[in-house]
Protein backbone atom coordinates (compact mmCIF):
# COMPACT_ATOMS: atom_id res chain seq x y z
CA UNK A 1 0.00 0.00 0.00
CA UNK A 2 1.31 3.18 -0.86
CA UNK A 3 0.89 7.05 0.43
CA UNK A 4 0.72 9.70 -2.09
CA UNK A 5 3.97 10.20 -2.44
CA UNK A 6 5.95 8.92 -5.57
CA UNK A 7 7.73 5.57 -5.64
CA UNK A 8 11.54 5.25 -3.96
CA UNK A 9 13.07 4.69 -7.83
CA UNK A 10 16.92 2.63 -6.97
CA UNK A 11 19.36 2.81 -9.59
CA UNK A 12 18.41 1.77 -12.74
CA UNK A 13 20.14 -1.41 -13.56
CA UNK A 14 20.43 -3.55 -17.11
CA UNK A 15 17.55 -5.58 -17.51
CA UNK A 16 18.56 -9.16 -16.79
CA UNK A 17 15.77 -12.06 -17.15
CA UNK A 18 15.35 -14.93 -14.91
CA UNK A 19 16.14 -18.42 -15.53
CA UNK A 20 13.57 -20.13 -17.93
CA UNK A 21 11.97 -23.10 -16.02
CA UNK A 22 8.90 -25.15 -16.25
CA UNK A 23 5.95 -23.09 -17.43
CA UNK A 24 4.68 -20.68 -15.56
CA UNK A 25 0.97 -21.59 -14.04
CA UNK A 26 0.47 -18.49 -12.20
CA UNK A 27 1.57 -15.00 -12.15
CA UNK A 28 1.22 -13.20 -9.08
CA UNK A 29 2.27 -9.13 -9.25
CA UNK A 30 1.84 -6.35 -6.92
CA UNK A 31 -0.48 -3.48 -7.92
CA UNK A 32 1.37 0.21 -6.79
CA UNK A 33 5.12 0.36 -8.78
CA UNK A 34 4.93 -2.61 -10.18
CA UNK A 35 1.33 -3.47 -12.54
CA UNK A 36 -0.13 0.33 -12.05
CA UNK A 37 1.80 3.04 -13.82
CA UNK A 38 2.53 5.87 -11.18
CA UNK A 39 -1.02 7.82 -12.05
CA UNK A 40 -2.63 4.11 -10.79
CA UNK A 41 -3.48 3.61 -14.40
CA UNK A 42 -3.45 -0.02 -15.57
CA UNK A 43 -2.32 0.61 -19.45
CA UNK A 44 -3.48 -0.77 -22.51
CA UNK A 45 -0.50 -2.94 -23.14
CA UNK A 46 -0.85 -4.57 -19.63
CA UNK A 47 -4.25 -4.97 -19.74
CA UNK A 48 -3.59 -7.13 -23.05
CA UNK A 49 -1.46 -9.28 -21.67
CA UNK A 50 -3.50 -10.20 -18.54
CA UNK A 51 -5.99 -11.12 -20.67
CA UNK A 52 -3.53 -13.25 -23.01
CA UNK A 53 -1.97 -14.82 -19.94
CA UNK A 54 -5.64 -16.15 -18.32
CA UNK A 55 -6.38 -16.95 -22.09
CA UNK A 56 -3.56 -19.52 -22.06
CA UNK A 57 -4.46 -21.18 -18.95
CA UNK A 58 -1.87 -19.05 -16.27
CA UNK A 59 -3.80 -17.93 -13.14
CA UNK A 60 -3.14 -14.14 -12.48
CA UNK A 61 -3.27 -13.14 -8.97
CA UNK A 62 -2.88 -9.34 -7.66
CA UNK A 63 -0.64 -9.56 -4.38
CA UNK A 64 -1.27 -6.03 -2.81
CA UNK A 65 -0.58 -3.94 0.66
CA UNK A 66 -4.03 -2.31 -0.52
CA UNK A 67 -7.18 -3.14 1.36
CA UNK A 68 -10.24 -4.44 -0.58
CA UNK A 69 -11.59 -1.41 -1.12
CA UNK A 70 -8.68 -0.17 -2.67
CA UNK A 71 -9.39 -2.41 -5.59
CA UNK A 72 -11.21 -0.82 -7.94
CA UNK A 73 -8.28 0.61 -9.60
CA UNK A 74 -7.90 -3.70 -11.08
CA UNK A 75 -11.55 -4.93 -10.62
CA UNK A 76 -12.30 -3.97 -14.77
CA UNK A 77 -9.68 -6.36 -15.23
CA UNK A 78 -10.20 -9.53 -13.63
CA UNK A 79 -10.14 -12.66 -15.27
CA UNK A 80 -11.16 -16.22 -14.26
CA UNK A 81 -11.45 -16.96 -10.37
CA UNK A 82 -10.49 -12.70 -10.03
CA UNK A 83 -9.11 -13.36 -6.43
CA UNK A 84 -6.41 -10.97 -4.62
CA UNK A 85 -4.31 -10.94 -1.75
CA UNK A 86 -4.62 -7.83 -0.02
CA UNK A 87 -3.60 -6.51 2.99
CA UNK A 88 0.49 -8.09 2.53
CA UNK A 89 -1.11 -11.40 2.85
CA UNK A 90 -3.74 -10.65 5.57
CA UNK A 91 -6.90 -11.33 2.92
CA UNK A 92 -7.44 -12.82 -0.04
CA UNK A 93 -10.76 -11.57 -1.74
CA UNK A 94 -12.91 -12.15 -4.69
CA UNK A 95 -13.40 -9.39 -6.71
CA UNK A 96 -16.31 -10.44 -8.67
CA UNK A 97 -18.60 -8.81 -6.98
CA UNK A 98 -17.26 -5.05 -8.38
CA UNK A 99 -15.95 -2.29 -6.07
CA UNK A 100 -17.51 -2.06 -2.81
CA UNK A 101 -18.92 -5.32 -3.07
CA UNK A 102 -15.56 -7.63 -2.51
CA UNK A 103 -16.30 -10.88 -0.71
CA UNK A 104 -13.59 -12.49 1.78
CA UNK A 105 -12.70 -15.81 1.00
CA UNK A 106 -9.86 -15.69 3.79
CA UNK A 107 -9.14 -13.49 6.70
CA UNK A 108 -5.18 -14.16 8.28
CA UNK A 109 -5.76 -11.35 11.35
CA UNK A 110 -3.43 -9.72 13.38
CA UNK A 111 -4.69 -11.03 16.79
CA UNK A 112 -5.36 -7.70 19.35
CA UNK A 113 -2.95 -8.97 21.94
CA UNK A 114 0.19 -8.76 19.15
CA UNK A 115 -1.06 -5.99 18.09
CA UNK A 116 -0.99 -3.86 21.70
CA UNK A 117 2.06 -5.54 22.22
CA UNK A 118 3.24 -4.26 18.75
CA UNK A 119 2.17 -0.40 19.26
CA UNK A 120 3.87 -0.37 22.75
CA UNK A 121 7.29 -1.87 22.04
CA UNK A 122 7.57 0.49 19.05
CA UNK A 123 6.26 3.75 21.04
CA UNK A 124 9.04 3.05 23.54
CA UNK A 125 11.71 2.39 20.22
CA UNK A 126 10.56 5.26 18.16
CA UNK A 127 8.82 8.13 20.05
CA UNK A 128 6.75 9.94 17.81
CA UNK A 129 5.31 7.25 15.98
CA UNK A 130 1.66 7.85 14.99
CA UNK A 131 -0.67 4.95 14.28
CA UNK A 132 -3.84 3.83 12.25
CA UNK A 133 -5.87 0.59 12.03
CA UNK A 134 -6.94 -1.37 9.13
CA UNK A 135 -9.83 -3.85 9.63
CA UNK A 136 -11.77 -6.19 7.00
CA UNK A 137 -14.31 -3.11 6.22
CA UNK A 138 -13.13 -0.15 8.75
CA UNK A 139 -10.33 2.49 9.03
CA UNK A 140 -9.20 3.96 12.35
CA UNK A 141 -6.95 6.09 13.20
CA UNK A 142 -5.17 8.54 15.96
CA UNK A 143 -5.99 12.43 15.74
CA UNK A 144 -2.03 13.46 14.88
CA UNK A 145 -1.38 10.69 12.44
CA UNK A 146 -1.50 12.25 9.07
CA UNK A 147 -3.87 12.65 6.48
CA UNK A 148 -1.92 9.75 3.71
CA UNK A 149 -4.59 7.68 2.13
CA UNK A 150 -7.20 9.90 0.72
CA UNK A 151 -10.12 8.92 2.99
CA UNK A 152 -12.21 9.76 6.25
CA UNK A 153 -11.06 7.54 9.07
CA UNK A 154 -14.38 5.84 10.70
CA UNK A 155 -12.81 7.15 14.17
CA UNK A 156 -10.17 8.68 16.05
CA UNK A 157 -8.91 7.71 19.22
CA UNK A 158 -5.06 6.61 20.20
CA UNK A 159 -3.86 3.26 19.35
CA UNK A 160 -4.68 1.27 22.70
CA UNK A 161 -8.11 2.52 22.56
CA UNK A 162 -8.81 1.25 19.07
CA UNK A 163 -6.91 -2.20 19.77
CA UNK A 164 -9.04 -2.61 22.98
CA UNK A 165 -10.38 -5.92 23.89
CA UNK A 166 -13.62 -4.01 24.53
CA UNK A 167 -13.17 -1.34 21.90
CA UNK A 168 -16.17 -0.97 19.84
CA UNK A 169 -14.23 -2.38 17.21
CA UNK A 170 -13.60 -5.58 18.58
CA UNK A 171 -16.56 -7.44 16.26
CA UNK A 172 -14.11 -7.03 13.47
CA UNK A 173 -10.74 -8.94 12.47
CA UNK A 174 -7.71 -6.37 12.12
CA UNK A 175 -5.72 -7.19 9.67
CA UNK A 176 -2.34 -4.78 9.82
CA UNK A 177 -1.57 -1.22 11.67
CA UNK A 178 0.26 1.08 9.78
CA UNK A 179 2.85 3.43 11.59
CA UNK A 180 3.96 6.48 10.56
CA UNK A 181 7.07 8.06 12.30
CA UNK A 182 7.61 12.24 10.64
CA UNK A 183 11.06 11.93 10.80
CA UNK A 184 12.99 8.42 10.32
CA UNK A 185 14.59 7.60 7.57
CA UNK A 186 12.31 4.46 5.94
CA UNK A 187 14.28 1.80 5.82
CA UNK A 188 16.34 2.83 9.81
CA UNK A 189 12.58 3.05 10.78
CA UNK A 190 11.70 -0.75 9.00
CA UNK A 191 14.85 -2.48 10.59
CA UNK A 192 14.52 -0.43 14.27
CA UNK A 193 10.44 -1.69 14.26
CA UNK A 194 11.62 -5.02 13.60
CA UNK A 195 14.04 -5.39 15.85
CA UNK A 196 11.78 -3.83 18.67
CA UNK A 197 8.75 -5.79 17.42
CA UNK A 198 10.51 -9.06 17.33
CA UNK A 199 8.60 -12.34 16.35
CA UNK A 200 5.02 -10.66 17.77
CA UNK A 201 4.20 -9.22 14.62
CA UNK A 202 5.29 -9.02 10.48
CA UNK A 203 6.93 -5.73 9.84
CA UNK A 204 7.22 -4.26 6.21
CA UNK A 205 6.84 -1.17 3.98
CA UNK A 206 5.76 -0.38 0.66
CA UNK A 207 5.39 3.62 0.70
CA UNK A 208 8.54 6.09 -0.25
CA UNK A 209 7.94 8.20 3.43
CA UNK A 210 8.70 6.31 6.34
CA UNK A 211 5.19 4.29 6.69
CA UNK A 212 5.63 0.71 8.18
CA UNK A 213 2.58 -1.81 7.44
CA UNK A 214 2.51 -4.34 10.49
CA UNK A 215 0.41 -7.73 10.17
CA UNK A 216 0.07 -11.10 11.84
CA UNK A 217 3.15 -13.25 13.00
CA UNK A 218 3.30 -15.16 10.14
CA UNK A 219 1.44 -13.20 7.35
CA UNK A 220 2.97 -11.72 4.23
CA UNK A 221 2.28 -11.74 0.60
CA UNK A 222 4.86 -14.86 -0.02
CA UNK A 223 3.03 -16.95 2.99
CA UNK A 224 -0.73 -16.35 1.82
CA UNK A 225 0.42 -17.01 -1.77
CA UNK A 226 1.83 -20.06 -0.71
CA UNK A 227 -1.60 -21.21 0.80
CA UNK A 228 -3.08 -19.90 -2.41
CA UNK A 229 -1.07 -22.18 -4.32
CA UNK A 230 -1.23 -25.09 -2.52
CA UNK A 231 -4.96 -25.48 -2.74
CA UNK A 232 -4.58 -25.40 -6.83
CA UNK A 233 -1.79 -28.16 -6.84
CA UNK A 234 0.59 -24.97 -8.20
CA UNK A 235 4.55 -25.67 -7.02
CA UNK A 236 6.87 -22.44 -6.42
CA UNK A 237 8.91 -23.55 -9.62
CA UNK A 238 5.63 -22.30 -11.40
CA UNK A 239 5.11 -19.35 -10.44
CA UNK A 240 6.33 -15.85 -11.80
CA UNK A 241 6.32 -13.23 -9.71
CA UNK A 242 6.96 -9.14 -9.63
CA UNK A 243 7.27 -6.66 -7.44
CA UNK A 244 9.22 -3.26 -6.24
CA UNK A 245 9.26 -2.38 -2.43
CA UNK A 246 10.38 -4.08 0.42
CA UNK A 247 6.88 -6.06 1.01
CA UNK A 248 7.38 -7.98 -1.99
CA UNK A 249 10.68 -9.81 -0.79
CA UNK A 250 9.69 -12.66 0.49
CA UNK A 251 6.91 -13.27 -2.44
CA UNK A 252 10.02 -12.46 -5.04
CA UNK A 253 12.18 -14.92 -3.08
CA UNK A 254 9.81 -17.76 -2.79
CA UNK A 255 8.81 -17.97 -6.09
CA UNK A 256 10.15 -20.19 -8.91
CA UNK A 257 10.53 -16.76 -11.16
CA UNK A 258 10.90 -13.64 -10.13
CA UNK A 259 11.89 -10.05 -11.51
CA UNK A 260 12.02 -6.81 -9.97
CA UNK A 261 10.55 -3.67 -11.34
CA UNK A 262 13.34 -1.22 -13.02
CA UNK A 263 12.10 1.41 -10.56
CA UNK A 264 12.24 -1.57 -7.30
CA UNK A 265 14.06 -0.76 -4.34
CA UNK A 266 17.57 -1.89 -3.80
CA UNK A 267 16.82 -5.04 -1.37
CA UNK A 268 13.78 -5.92 -4.42
CA UNK A 269 16.81 -6.07 -7.03
CA UNK A 270 19.16 -8.00 -4.42
CA UNK A 271 15.80 -10.47 -4.08
CA UNK A 272 14.52 -11.32 -7.29
CA UNK A 273 16.20 -13.43 -10.03
CA UNK A 274 15.74 -11.32 -12.73
CA UNK A 275 14.51 -7.57 -13.96
CA UNK A 276 12.40 -5.66 -16.23
CA UNK A 277 11.92 -2.41 -17.31
CA UNK A 278 9.62 0.01 -14.78
CA UNK A 279 6.10 0.24 -13.97
CA UNK A 280 5.88 3.35 -16.36
CA UNK A 281 7.10 1.11 -19.27
CA UNK A 282 4.77 -2.01 -18.62
CA UNK A 283 7.65 -3.58 -17.30
CA UNK A 284 5.30 -6.75 -15.98
CA UNK A 285 3.44 -6.81 -19.45
CA UNK A 286 6.96 -6.91 -21.00
CA UNK A 287 7.16 -10.21 -19.41
CA UNK A 288 4.31 -11.54 -19.58
CA UNK A 289 4.80 -11.15 -23.36
CA UNK A 290 7.98 -12.74 -23.39
CA UNK A 291 6.54 -15.57 -21.35
CA UNK A 292 3.85 -16.74 -24.21
CA UNK A 293 6.20 -16.88 -26.36
CA UNK A 294 8.35 -19.13 -24.78
CA UNK A 295 6.06 -21.48 -24.03
CA UNK A 296 2.72 -20.96 -25.69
Amino acid sequence: MRDNGRVTSATRRPETPASPRTPPRLIATDLDGTLLRDDKSVSPRTVAALAAAEEAGIEVFFVTGRPARWMDVVSDHVHGHGLAICGNGAAVVDLHGGPGAHRFVTVRELARDNALDAVRRLRDAAPGTMYAVEQTYGFHQEPQYPKLHMEVPDTLAPAEELLAPDAHTAGEPVLKILAHHPSLDPDAFLTLARLAIGDRANVTRSSPSALLEISGPDVSKASTLALCCAERGISHDEVVAFGDMPNDVEMLTWAGRSYAMGNAHPDVLAAASGRTVANNDDGVAVVIEQILAEHY
